[in-house]
């Protein structure tokens, strides 16, 4: 049976190049970076040069990139970190209800600790509304986090226009990048950005690292502690082979980024057209301005869990933005933001996602594919 695997922005295979880059530093540079001698100082090079690259693919300064487990720890460091370090400022923050649970949920902690969080509200194309950030904010508001581009539905935030609002307010802005990074241009000092947070297994390399941007002069309250790696902001021996793939992997990602993000619009249309030649009912739940890579599509009268399972046993990976638990699929908090917990949609939405391998002949037997079973199950 043909595989077809269309849930990049659930994470990406690994570059053949990037594991071919990655084996030689596991077998022979496996020093320690905070040891002085030789294999150590030769992990430190390693570690220093991917520093310096990946800053440089940001517009940042190597100083200003903090190495961690990945976008979820990113994330957890630049909200809880940011909000306990500057709580003299004041206890509120900003955030949206359509966020990645690793910031909705450290919201939820600060929450349990004494602060306090406003959650803005989404327009159907998932966007926030600037005059609703500018009516929430307070002399209290010490974070606002928001996420550049939505990992369910690729809503793409005004993050420029929000870092505007902020210019003289006292709050720091934190921006979760991880969909966005390696298909969107991303300079921090364009944006306008104190924080934000990219992974590395969303741009074809490994898992378990990723780095936290923050401005220099920004306080952060460190969650780990036992070293003083990472400036003293993040304790733990650094990944060495993992931040090497890492940064050799945002280096094959952004020199194809226009291709790849005009290949990725095509697919969508393509999807789209023989959806249309087969007189399926659907409706787009994303704008396609948003995000090149991900594609999510209403299809009426289907349940998702049983959509999912049908698509699996003719090979093709897709997901939704639920989590499925003992059986059963929990609405999307993004689809219930954007139309209401009411709405069809929230059950019977799919979301696609290309990247890396993903070709126009896979695009158009999926699609066939999946029109075929969306006519089964509906009919």
């Amino acid at each position: 049976m043909k595989r077809i695997y269309l849930d990049h922005a659930a994470t990406s295979p690994l570059h053949p190049e990037v594991l071919e880059k990655m084996l030689p530093i596991m077998l022979e540079n496996f020093g320690n970076p905070s040891s002085i001698h030789s294999f150590g100082r030769e992990a430190r090079r390693i570690t220093d040069e991917s520093r310096r690259n990946l800053a440089n693919h940001i517009g940042a300064t190597p100083g200003e990139i903090i190495f961690t487990s990945g976008g979820t720890e990113a994330d957890n460091l630049a909200v809880i970190g940011a909000a306990l370090a500057n709580k003299h400022v004041g206890k509120h923050i900003i955030t949206t209800q359509i966020e990645h649970h690793a910031v909705l949920h450290a919201c939820k902690h600060l929450e349990n600790v004494g602060y306090e969080v406003t959650y803005l509200p989404v327009n159907e194309q998932g966007v926030i509304s600037i005059d609703q950030l500018k009516e929430n904010l307070t002399d209290q508001t010490v974070l606002v986090t928001i996420m550049y581009g939505n990992n369910e539905v690729g809503s793409i935030q005004p993050i420029q226009e929000i870092a505007n609002v902020l210019k003289d307010h006292k709050a720091l802005f934190h921006t979760d990048a991880v969909q966005a990074f390696g298909v969107e241009h991303i300079n921090v000092k364009d944006l306008g950005v104190d924080l934000l947070s990219v992974s590395a297994h969303k741009i074809n390399g490994p898992k378990g690292v990723g780095f936290l941007y923050v401005k220099n002069g920004v306080k952060l309250q460190p969650s780990l502690y036992g070293g003083e790696q990472e400036l003293k902001r993040r304790a733990g021996t650094e990944n060495v082979s993992g931040i090497y793939g890492f940064s050799y992997a945002a280096d094959l990602a952004l020199s194809t980024r226009a291709h790849k993000t005009e290949q990725y619009r095509a697919f969508k249309q393509e999807m789209i057209g023989i959806f249309e030649e087969q007189n399926l009912q659907f409706q787009l739940n994303n704008s396609l301005d948003g995000l090149p890579h991900i594609l999510n599509v209403y299809f009426p009268g289907t349940h998702i869990e049983s959509l999912l399972v049908n698509l699996d046993l003719s090979g093709i990976a897709a997901s939704s933005g639920s989590a499925c638990t003992a059986g059963s699929v929990d609405p999307s908090h993004v689809l219930v933001a954007m139309f209401g917990k009411e709405s069809d949609r929230v059950l019977s939405s799919v979301r696609f996602s290309f990247g890396y391998g993903t070709s126009l002949e896979e695009i158009q037997y999926a699609a066939e594919k999946i029109a075929n079973i969306i006519k089964r199950v509906t009919a």
